[in-house]
């Protein structure tokens, strides 16, 4: 992760760049832009959308994203980030945050777009990442290697070693990865992906056996999603199966 120090008001936050950008691949033509807040939809499998904050309720800047979104397959597999900020911000200020991240993710990094598919705070708001339609499967640069057939959520804040995790974050967690999981895909079980990047902690072309639900941690040199969260790891696996089972 490699911080940098924001200026939001009087506060001074560090953003983390936790990954890196896989090979290009064709550009899809865009779609329009989600309504502000998305109302909940079921899936083949029967799991409602959570309530998720559109890139328009959070003012995105979208003059600044340099191309459309690329699709891929069904969502297989999910990882779990986070984005290293202190945990004392107000949730109030996320949405200010989060263009912060945007601008770093597309200034200094010049991706494309916001890494991540969706960003998940401490009190459970569930906010649209990059671009391209919170209902379809929007490639992401989220995890280096394996950022096609999954989804990237990622944490707003910093959790290391001895930090409590919200039960409502995890539980804000679970139901968005029991709505983006395709059909069929079991949370608690395991799923095989190539990797399409040497950068990974698997030589492009490996075929990698992963945890439908990993933490960034399991495909690249990192402590990311932090100690913390990466034990709750199990919790959101169970919360998310028995969503999916309609319990």
């Amino acid at each position: 992760m490699w911080p940098r120090r924001v200026v939001l008001g009087a506060a001074v936050l560090p953003l983390t760049l936790l990954v890196l950008r896989d090979a290009p691949v064709d550009f899809a033509p865009p779609v329009p832009t989600a309504a502000a807040h998305e109302r909940p939809r079921p899936v083949p499998h029967g799991v409602p959308q959570p309530a998720i904050v559109s890139r328009a309720a959070w003012r995105a800047d979208e003059r600044m994203v340099r191309e459309p979104a690329v699709y891929t397959g069904p969502v297989r597999a999910v990882f779990i980030h986070h984005t290293g900020e202190s945990n004392d911000y107000d949730c109030a200020d996320v949405p200010q945050m989060l263009r912060a991240v945007e601008e770093s993710h597309i200034k200094d990094k010049g991706w494309d777009d916001i890494g991540y598919n969706f960003l998940v705070d401490r009190c459970g708001t569930v906010y649209e990442g990059r671009a391209g339609g919170i209902r379809r499967s929007v490639r992401g640069a989220h995890t280096t290697g394996f950022n096609a057939d999954s989804v990237g959520i990622a944490v707003v804040g910093d959790y290391g070693r001895g930090v409590t995790v919200p039960p409502v974050l995890v539980r804000a967690l679970a139901e968005l990865a029991a709505w983006k999981l395709m059909p069929g895909a079991d949370p608690r079980g395991r799923v095989r992906l190539v990797s399409t990047n040497d950068a990974s902690r698997f030589p492009k072309g490996t075929t990698a056996v992963l945890r439908v639900i990993s933490g960034h941690r399991d495909t690249y040199r990192t402590n990311c999603p932090g100690e913390a969260l990466y034990a709750e790891l199990p919790a959101i696996r169970a919360a998310t199966a028995a969503l999916r089972k309609g319990r």
